[in-house]
């Protein structure tokens, strides 16, 4: 299969296969070897408080999450699956109601046995976050992702 960007391949594939990621919306942007960006466009069912209409943070460590779980794809060498281990949030401020967000993550580091990864969500300025988050994922071995489920995200599954 050719693609242009095949990390933006990979990285839409996997989320698109997520359900919550549907739900909510999410969006793959861009994607290469060194970092990721998902869009969560603005969806009053995302707010956590009526009354000011700010996104609730349930939400956004969901998109952090799966931001650096998705980045932890594109920094292997080889397709498999890596469970959270651990996921520290820092609460900026709170989002601007009405605007989407964005979720820009890197992995940092890659060691035999863990992927370290950060990710800044803002609305347009990197610079100026809402929120930042450190997280780390356990690597379980290509021989424990599901063939079918791998087929899928690297696009080689014949429908992709």
């Amino acid at each position: 299969m050719s693609e242009e960007n095949p990390y933006l391949g990979r990285a839409h594939r996997f989320v698109s296969m997520l359900r919550h990621c549907q739900v909510l919306g999410m969006k793959v942007t861009e994607a290469n070897p060194e970092s990721l960006t998902i869009e969560l466009p603005y969806d009053e069912r995302h707010v956590g408080n009526p009354s000011t209409g700010v996104i609730h943070g349930g939400v956004l460590t969901t998109l952090m999450d799966t931001a650096c779980g998705t980045m932890v794809i594109n920094a292997l060498p080889e397709f498999e699956l890596c469970p959270t281990l651990d996921l520290r949030v820092d609460y900026v401020r709170a989002a601007e109601p009405g605007q989407s967000i964005f979720a820009l993550a890197e992995a940092y580091r890659v060691s035999r046995n863990v992927v370290f990864t950060r990710c800044t969500v803002h609305q347009g300025d990197v610079k100026e976050p809402v929120a930042n988050c450190v997280a780390t994922f356990m690597r379980i071995g290509s021989q424990l992702t599901p063939p079918a489920f791998r087929n899928t995200v690297l696009g080689t599954d014949g429908g992709a």
